[in-house]
C-alpha cells in the first residue's frame, strides 16, 4: 500500500482525537511531562518498541523529565501520512501506563 500525503484539513482533523499532539511545520509532535527521568526513560523503550513494529521512527527528545516527539514521513517528502497519525495514537495508548501527562 502506498503512503501518500495528508491535506492539512485532513491531519488537523484526525489530530482532534489526539490531545496534545499538534503540527509544527510538516511534523507533529507531541510532548509529555513525568514524575522523573526514569519513567521518561521507559517509555522511550516502549515507543521504540512500536516504532519497530511499524517500521516506522520518530525523532525523539529525552530530558530530565520530559518526552518530546516528532514525525513526518520522509518517503513522501517530509510530510504527514496516516502513518504518522498511527504511530501517535500507538504512543498516546501506552503513555498514561507510564505515568506520562
Amino acid at each position: 500500500m502506498a503512503v501518500e500525503p495528508l491535506s492539512q484539513k485532513d491531519v488537523e482533523e484526525r489530530l482532534q482525537e489526539l490531545p496534545g499532539w499538534s503540527v509544527d511545520g510538516d511534523r507533529i509532535t507531541r510532548s509529555y511531562s513525568f514524575d522523573g527521568h526514569f519513567q521518561a526513560a521507559a517509555m522511550v523503550i516502549h515507543v521504540a518498541q512500536i516504532q519497530e513494529e511499524l517500521g516506522h521512527h520518530s525523532d525523539l527528545t529525552l530530558g530530565y523529565n520530559t518526552l518530546t516527539l516528532a514525525v513526518n514521513t520522509h518517503s513522501v517528502g517530509g510530510k504527514v501520512t496516516g502513518l504518522d497519525v498511527e504511530l501517535a495514537r500507538r504512543v498516546e495508548a501506552v503513555a498514561a501506563g507510564h505515568g506520562a501527562r
